[in-house]
Protein backbone atom coordinates (compact mmCIF):
# COMPACT_ATOMS: atom_id res chain seq x y z
CA UNK A 1 0.00 0.00 0.00
CA UNK A 2 1.02 3.52 -0.48
CA UNK A 3 1.94 5.78 1.41
CA UNK A 4 -0.90 8.19 0.16
CA UNK A 5 -3.48 5.42 0.91
CA UNK A 6 -1.67 5.10 4.53
CA UNK A 7 -2.37 9.08 4.86
CA UNK A 8 -5.74 8.61 3.68
CA UNK A 9 -6.47 6.07 6.52
CA UNK A 10 -4.26 7.99 9.09
CA UNK A 11 -6.34 11.26 7.85
CA UNK A 12 -9.49 9.57 7.74
CA UNK A 13 -10.05 7.09 10.49
CA UNK A 14 -6.92 7.58 13.09
CA UNK A 15 -8.09 8.65 16.55
CA UNK A 16 -5.55 10.42 19.16
CA UNK A 17 -4.70 7.94 21.54
CA UNK A 18 -6.62 5.00 19.92
CA UNK A 19 -6.34 3.78 16.82
CA UNK A 20 -3.34 4.29 14.27
CA UNK A 21 -2.72 2.77 10.70
CA UNK A 22 1.07 1.61 10.05
CA UNK A 23 2.50 -0.66 6.98
CA UNK A 24 3.50 -3.75 8.96
CA UNK A 25 5.76 -6.80 8.14
CA UNK A 26 5.24 -7.91 4.30
CA UNK A 27 4.02 -4.51 3.54
CA UNK A 28 0.72 -5.42 5.07
CA UNK A 29 -1.40 -2.62 6.57
CA UNK A 30 -1.89 -2.94 10.10
CA UNK A 31 -4.92 -1.22 12.40
CA UNK A 32 -2.88 -0.76 15.67
CA UNK A 33 -5.23 -0.02 18.73
CA UNK A 34 -4.64 1.19 22.33
CA UNK A 35 -6.75 2.36 24.50
CA UNK A 36 -7.21 2.58 28.55
CA UNK A 37 -8.13 -1.13 28.97
CA UNK A 38 -6.13 -2.95 26.17
CA UNK A 39 -4.11 -3.18 23.21
CA UNK A 40 -4.67 -5.06 19.68
CA UNK A 41 -3.65 -5.43 16.19
CA UNK A 42 -5.46 -5.82 13.08
CA UNK A 43 -4.31 -6.55 9.30
CA UNK A 44 -6.76 -5.30 6.95
CA UNK A 45 -5.96 -8.24 5.01
CA UNK A 46 -8.01 -10.85 5.85
CA UNK A 47 -9.76 -8.12 8.53
CA UNK A 48 -7.16 -10.16 10.17
CA UNK A 49 -7.04 -9.55 14.10
CA UNK A 50 -2.98 -10.59 14.95
CA UNK A 51 -2.67 -9.27 18.65
CA UNK A 52 -5.43 -8.54 21.44
CA UNK A 53 -3.67 -7.67 25.21
CA UNK A 54 -5.98 -6.50 27.92
CA UNK A 55 -3.87 -4.23 30.45
CA UNK A 56 -1.59 -5.77 33.23
CA UNK A 57 -2.39 -8.90 31.78
CA UNK A 58 -0.62 -11.98 29.30
CA UNK A 59 -1.66 -11.50 25.97
CA UNK A 60 -5.07 -13.42 24.98
CA UNK A 61 -4.59 -13.95 21.34
CA UNK A 62 -1.47 -16.06 20.07
CA UNK A 63 0.35 -14.72 16.96
CA UNK A 64 3.59 -16.97 15.95
CA UNK A 65 6.56 -14.94 16.62
CA UNK A 66 7.09 -17.35 12.83
CA UNK A 67 4.35 -15.65 11.25
CA UNK A 68 4.71 -15.65 7.81
CA UNK A 69 3.24 -12.19 6.24
CA UNK A 70 2.35 -12.14 2.84
CA UNK A 71 -0.10 -10.73 0.21
CA UNK A 72 -2.67 -13.20 -0.16
CA UNK A 73 -1.43 -15.52 2.31
CA UNK A 74 -2.90 -16.40 5.77
CA UNK A 75 -1.41 -15.29 8.87
CA UNK A 76 -0.57 -18.15 11.62
CA UNK A 77 -1.78 -16.91 14.64
CA UNK A 78 -4.72 -14.44 15.44
CA UNK A 79 -8.29 -15.11 14.58
CA UNK A 80 -8.52 -15.56 11.04
CA UNK A 81 -12.44 -15.16 9.38
CA UNK A 82 -13.26 -18.31 7.67
CA UNK A 83 -16.41 -17.28 5.15
CA UNK A 84 -18.24 -18.13 3.13
CA UNK A 85 -17.25 -21.79 3.76
CA UNK A 86 -15.64 -23.87 6.80
CA UNK A 87 -13.43 -26.09 5.89
CA UNK A 88 -13.34 -27.79 1.99
CA UNK A 89 -15.77 -26.13 -0.41
CA UNK A 90 -18.77 -28.34 -0.88
CA UNK A 91 -18.42 -29.01 -4.55
CA UNK A 92 -14.74 -27.67 -6.05
CA UNK A 93 -11.70 -29.29 -3.91
CA UNK A 94 -9.85 -26.38 -5.93
CA UNK A 95 -11.45 -23.69 -3.97
CA UNK A 96 -9.40 -22.21 -0.97
CA UNK A 97 -10.44 -24.55 2.27
CA UNK A 98 -11.57 -22.10 4.83
CA UNK A 99 -12.91 -19.68 2.37
CA UNK A 100 -11.08 -16.27 0.45
CA UNK A 101 -12.11 -13.63 3.11
CA UNK A 102 -8.98 -14.23 5.11
CA UNK A 103 -6.72 -13.55 2.45
CA UNK A 104 -8.00 -10.71 0.44
CA UNK A 105 -8.22 -6.90 1.75
CA UNK A 106 -11.20 -5.66 3.65
CA UNK A 107 -11.98 -1.43 3.62
CA UNK A 108 -12.35 0.38 6.78
CA UNK A 109 -15.71 1.41 6.81
CA UNK A 110 -15.93 3.31 10.38
CA UNK A 111 -13.40 3.65 13.90
CA UNK A 112 -14.89 5.11 16.86
CA UNK A 113 -14.17 5.79 20.24
CA UNK A 114 -16.98 5.01 22.90
CA UNK A 115 -17.71 7.19 26.22
CA UNK A 116 -16.62 4.21 27.83
CA UNK A 117 -13.20 4.43 26.75
CA UNK A 118 -13.18 0.98 24.08
CA UNK A 119 -12.61 0.91 20.50
CA UNK A 120 -14.93 0.36 17.34
CA UNK A 121 -14.05 -0.58 14.17
CA UNK A 122 -15.79 -1.71 11.47
CA UNK A 123 -14.79 -3.51 8.13
CA UNK A 124 -16.32 -4.65 4.78
CA UNK A 125 -15.41 -7.19 2.60
CA UNK A 126 -13.88 -5.88 -1.05
CA UNK A 127 -15.53 -7.95 -4.22
CA UNK A 128 -13.85 -8.47 -6.97
CA UNK A 129 -13.33 -10.92 -10.16
CA UNK A 130 -11.58 -13.69 -7.99
CA UNK A 131 -13.69 -13.84 -5.33
CA UNK A 132 -17.12 -13.37 -7.63
CA UNK A 133 -16.14 -16.14 -9.34
CA UNK A 134 -15.59 -18.33 -6.38
CA UNK A 135 -19.19 -17.02 -4.64
CA UNK A 136 -21.66 -16.39 -7.29
CA UNK A 137 -24.46 -14.79 -4.69
CA UNK A 138 -25.06 -10.98 -4.39
CA UNK A 139 -24.08 -10.53 -0.63
CA UNK A 140 -21.86 -8.67 1.92
CA UNK A 141 -19.93 -8.97 4.96
CA UNK A 142 -19.05 -6.69 7.40
CA UNK A 143 -16.70 -7.44 10.91
CA UNK A 144 -16.86 -5.39 13.49
CA UNK A 145 -14.46 -5.18 16.24
CA UNK A 146 -14.67 -3.71 19.73
CA UNK A 147 -11.46 -4.08 21.80
CA UNK A 148 -12.01 -2.97 25.32
CA UNK A 149 -11.40 -5.03 28.60
CA UNK A 150 -13.11 -7.58 26.22
CA UNK A 151 -12.79 -8.22 22.68
CA UNK A 152 -16.31 -8.35 20.39
CA UNK A 153 -16.65 -9.82 17.22
CA UNK A 154 -19.76 -9.21 15.02
CA UNK A 155 -19.40 -11.25 11.76
CA UNK A 156 -22.55 -9.42 9.38
CA UNK A 157 -23.26 -11.36 6.48
CA UNK A 158 -26.09 -10.12 4.13
CA UNK A 159 -27.74 -11.75 1.71
CA UNK A 160 -28.59 -8.98 -1.66
CA UNK A 161 -29.72 -12.13 -3.61
CA UNK A 162 -33.04 -13.04 -4.87
CA UNK A 163 -32.40 -16.49 -3.55
CA UNK A 164 -31.48 -18.13 -0.22
CA UNK A 165 -27.83 -19.15 -0.10
CA UNK A 166 -26.03 -21.44 2.44
CA UNK A 167 -23.08 -20.23 4.53
CA UNK A 168 -20.45 -21.51 6.87
CA UNK A 169 -18.19 -19.26 9.26
CA UNK A 170 -16.01 -19.45 11.43
CA UNK A 171 -13.61 -17.01 13.89
CA UNK A 172 -10.58 -19.03 13.53
CA UNK A 173 -8.99 -18.02 16.71
CA UNK A 174 -5.81 -18.80 18.60
CA UNK A 175 -6.27 -18.36 22.23
CA UNK A 176 -2.56 -17.92 24.23
CA UNK A 177 -1.88 -20.04 26.87
CA UNK A 178 0.85 -21.12 29.38
CA UNK A 179 0.65 -24.73 28.15
CA UNK A 180 -1.00 -26.92 26.84
CA UNK A 181 -0.71 -29.55 29.26
CA UNK A 182 -1.82 -26.88 32.16
CA UNK A 183 -5.01 -26.54 29.97
CA UNK A 184 -8.61 -27.43 29.56
CA UNK A 185 -11.92 -26.37 27.74
CA UNK A 186 -15.14 -26.27 29.58
CA UNK A 187 -18.43 -26.48 27.90
CA UNK A 188 -18.51 -28.87 25.92
CA UNK A 189 -19.11 -32.20 28.39
CA UNK A 190 -22.24 -33.61 26.57
CA UNK A 191 -21.95 -32.39 23.12
CA UNK A 192 -21.43 -34.73 19.77
CA UNK A 193 -18.31 -34.08 18.01
CA UNK A 194 -16.84 -35.32 14.25
CA UNK A 195 -13.34 -36.04 14.92
CA UNK A 196 -11.14 -35.10 11.65
CA UNK A 197 -8.37 -37.09 13.22
CA UNK A 198 -10.55 -40.44 13.34
CA UNK A 199 -11.98 -40.18 10.12
CA UNK A 200 -14.86 -37.53 10.99
CA UNK A 201 -16.29 -40.09 13.33
CA UNK A 202 -19.33 -38.77 15.53
CA UNK A 203 -18.36 -38.56 19.19
CA UNK A 204 -19.83 -37.22 21.93
CA UNK A 205 -17.79 -35.80 24.82
CA UNK A 206 -17.36 -36.72 27.94
CA UNK A 207 -16.14 -33.73 30.95
CA UNK A 208 -13.70 -31.04 30.26
CA UNK A 209 -11.36 -31.00 26.45
CA UNK A 210 -7.69 -32.07 27.15
CA UNK A 211 -5.30 -31.98 25.09
CA UNK A 212 -2.49 -34.44 24.95
CA UNK A 213 -2.33 -35.00 20.93
CA UNK A 214 -3.29 -34.12 17.63
CA UNK A 215 -7.06 -32.66 18.18
CA UNK A 216 -9.31 -31.27 15.14
CA UNK A 217 -12.85 -31.41 16.26
CA UNK A 218 -16.18 -30.06 15.23
CA UNK A 219 -18.78 -29.69 18.11
CA UNK A 220 -21.98 -29.33 17.26
CA UNK A 221 -25.17 -28.29 18.84
CA UNK A 222 -23.22 -26.10 21.34
CA UNK A 223 -25.77 -24.65 24.34
CA UNK A 224 -23.57 -22.16 25.43
CA UNK A 225 -20.10 -20.66 26.49
CA UNK A 226 -16.86 -22.28 26.45
CA UNK A 227 -14.24 -21.60 29.27
CA UNK A 228 -10.19 -22.21 28.59
CA UNK A 229 -9.06 -23.05 32.32
CA UNK A 230 -5.47 -22.24 32.21
CA UNK A 231 -3.61 -23.38 35.19
CA UNK A 232 -0.42 -21.80 34.71
CA UNK A 233 -1.91 -18.17 33.83
CA UNK A 234 -4.32 -18.71 36.41
CA UNK A 235 -7.29 -17.70 34.28
CA UNK A 236 -10.39 -18.88 32.70
CA UNK A 237 -10.98 -17.04 28.79
CA UNK A 238 -14.59 -16.88 28.23
CA UNK A 239 -15.60 -17.39 24.93
CA UNK A 240 -19.39 -16.13 24.73
CA UNK A 241 -20.98 -16.68 21.48
CA UNK A 242 -24.16 -15.32 19.54
CA UNK A 243 -25.99 -17.22 16.52
CA UNK A 244 -22.91 -19.81 16.19
CA UNK A 245 -23.60 -23.82 17.11
CA UNK A 246 -20.67 -25.24 16.15
CA UNK A 247 -16.77 -24.94 18.46
CA UNK A 248 -14.17 -25.78 16.38
CA UNK A 249 -11.15 -27.16 18.92
CA UNK A 250 -7.56 -27.58 17.35
CA UNK A 251 -4.38 -28.19 17.96
CA UNK A 252 -1.75 -29.79 15.46
CA UNK A 253 0.43 -31.14 17.55
CA UNK A 254 4.02 -31.54 17.39
CA UNK A 255 4.62 -33.53 13.78
CA UNK A 256 1.98 -31.34 11.91
CA UNK A 257 3.34 -28.49 13.58
CA UNK A 258 6.69 -28.97 12.47
CA UNK A 259 5.72 -29.84 8.86
CA UNK A 260 3.55 -26.38 8.95
CA UNK A 261 6.85 -24.23 9.32
CA UNK A 262 5.60 -20.98 10.84
CA UNK A 263 4.87 -22.46 14.67
CA UNK A 264 8.75 -22.35 15.68
CA UNK A 265 10.03 -25.36 18.11
CA UNK A 266 7.41 -26.20 20.51
CA UNK A 267 4.64 -23.38 19.09
CA UNK A 268 1.68 -25.91 19.49
CA UNK A 269 1.77 -25.81 22.88
CA UNK A 270 1.28 -22.36 23.82
CA UNK A 271 -1.71 -22.24 21.89
CA UNK A 272 -5.23 -23.79 21.13
CA UNK A 273 -8.12 -22.55 18.65
CA UNK A 274 -11.33 -22.99 20.03
CA UNK A 275 -13.40 -21.32 17.05
CA UNK A 276 -16.92 -19.90 16.88
CA UNK A 277 -18.84 -21.42 13.92
CA UNK A 278 -21.67 -22.36 12.07
CA UNK A 279 -19.77 -25.51 10.03
CA UNK A 280 -20.96 -28.91 8.97
CA UNK A 281 -24.91 -29.82 10.33
CA UNK A 282 -24.84 -26.13 11.45
CA UNK A 283 -24.10 -24.26 8.46
CA UNK A 284 -27.19 -21.26 8.16
CA UNK A 285 -29.31 -21.01 5.14
CA UNK A 286 -29.63 -16.98 4.90
CA UNK A 287 -32.93 -15.93 3.25
CA UNK A 288 -32.47 -13.34 0.64
CA UNK A 289 -32.94 -9.31 2.22
CA UNK A 290 -31.31 -11.15 5.68
CA UNK A 291 -28.56 -10.03 7.63
CA UNK A 292 -27.01 -13.18 9.86
CA UNK A 293 -24.62 -12.02 12.97
CA UNK A 294 -22.47 -14.04 14.30
CA UNK A 295 -20.78 -12.73 17.46
CA UNK A 296 -18.07 -13.75 19.63
CA UNK A 297 -16.88 -12.07 22.72
CA UNK A 298 -13.60 -13.13 24.44
CA UNK A 299 -13.22 -11.89 28.45
CA UNK A 300 -11.04 -12.87 30.99
CA UNK A 301 -11.35 -14.43 34.24
CA UNK A 302 -9.25 -14.78 37.59
CA UNK A 303 -9.32 -18.55 38.35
Amino acid sequence: MSSQDLNHLNQHFAIASHVRFIEGPGGLVIAEIANTEASASIALQGAHIMTFQPKGQEPVIWLSKFAKFAAGKSIRGGAPVCWPWFGPHATDASLPGHGYARTVMWQVLETRATADGETVLRFGLIDNDSTRAQWPHASSAELTVTVGAALRIELATRNDSPAGFVLGEALHTYFHISDVADMKISGLDGCDFLDKVDGFSRKKQQGPVSIESEVDRVYINVPGDCLIEDQGFGRRIRIASENARSVVVWNPWTEKADKMGDFGPNGHRGMVCVETANALENVVTVAPGETHRMVATYSVEKM
